[in-house]
């Protein structure tokens, strides 16, 4: 098994967001199992010609995605965040609905205004914020 990340200097994605994405998709793929252990910051970025405070970023983003758990002395390993992200997902998704339920929506106009962020930033490569 083998740990790659490629940062694309030419990439409109920052090279945090370029490290976490690629490290997300790998752990959601199976290419990283769960409890593979990650390199620290500072071999990562050193390998990788970046800041390890750009390292550092990924991680934490990874970590509170769920994808990743820092577990002091023994490292940074991935986690199961299959069930995570369907967590993290449920509950994003609950808090949409009831604001726009708020808001007097339909249920018809959420669903689109939904379909459209889903769309923008699946399609679009934007990122919600």
């Amino acid at each position: 098994m083998t740990f790659t990340i490629a940062i694309d200097p030419h990439s409109a994605d920052a090279p945090y967001e370029q490290v976490r994405a690629q490290i997300s998709e790998q752990a959601r793929s199976g290419e990283l199992p769960v409890g593979y252990r990650l390199p620290t910051v500072r071999a990562l970025a050193g390998e990788l010609g970046l800041a390890a405070n750009t390292v550092a970023k990924a991680y934490r983003a990874l970590e509170g995605d769920g994808v990743v758990e820092t577990r002091g002395r023994h490292g940074t390993v991935v986690a199961a965040a299959g069930d995570a992200a369907a967590r993290q997902a449920a509950s994003a998704a609950a808090d949409f609905a009831t604001r726009a339920h708020r808001l007097g929506l339909t249920r018809e106009e959420a669903g689109a205004a939904a379909a459209e962020a889903l769309r923008t930033v699946y399609e679009g490569g934007g990122a919600a914020g």
